[in-house]
């Protein structure tokens, strides 16, 4: 198994972590700059976009079917908890991230501000800061309300939510945004960024080639 990805990538972020809690030993191989933007990675993936994952039976793309598809290979530890409601809380959270604020802040959005409508840089920050704060916003109102009492977003170990948050967290910084209201949100942060899986998936140990 061959995980393709680029150190800065989010969504690359998110499945290295996940590869680490359930011990697969997959490969990690970052690709040049650009290099997913031409043959022959779009013919595994058409929409030129960070990460594949090789396996045996062909590749798959899209983080979060790479996260379905991980789990259901190695189903302990699990990314979700056992309860159906706290699945799909995990769920709405982890989809925040995903589905909500990482489409409207990736490098791909930003440049079709720019190509498009003649944002300029301090616009596209702007942009990007406007969509970080609002879903982290809506992150930290949701993670408050659970009672669980562990360290992690959604009970004692990380999960689903906490390997979507951490990578979430990383671009706010690069953004300047202030995440200092985020209480629960960087309780979380700080308790998975010293969990060995978090810690060996963290872009600085995976430099991109020159």
């Amino acid at each position: 198994m061959k995980l393709l990805s680029r150190s800065g990538s989010s969504a690359a972020y998110r499945c290295r972590i996940a590869l680490n809690l359930k011990g697969i030993d997959a490969e990690v191989e970052n690709l040049r700059d650009g290099a997913f933007q031409e043959e022959p990675y779009l013919s595994l993936h058409p929409q030129g976009r960070i990460p594949a994952l090789l396996t045996d039976a062909g590749a798959l793309v899209q983080s979060a079917a790479i996260l379905e598809y991980l789990d259901d290979l190695v189903p302990d530890p699990p990314l979700l908890p056992a309860d159906p409601h706290a699945r799909a809380r995990a769920r709405g959270v982890a989809q925040i991230v995903v589905s909500d604020i990482h489409p409207l802040q990736n490098v791909g959005a930003l440049d079709v501000l720019t190509e498009m409508f003649g944002v300029d840089e301090s616009g596209r920050r702007d942009w990007a800061r406007h969509w970080i704060e609002r879903g982290l916003a809506a992150c930290e109102a949701l993670l408050a309300r659970e009672t669980h009492g562990g360290p992690y977003a959604f009970g004692d170990a990380p999960g689903l939510a906490d390997l979507c948050l951490v990578p979430q967290m990383r671009n706010a910084a690069r953004f300047g945004v202030d995440v200092t209201p985020l209480l629960r949100v960087n309780a979380v942060t700080e308790a998975c960024l010293v969990h060995p899986a978090f810690v060996a998936a963290h872009p600085d140990r995976h430099p991109d080639p020159d």
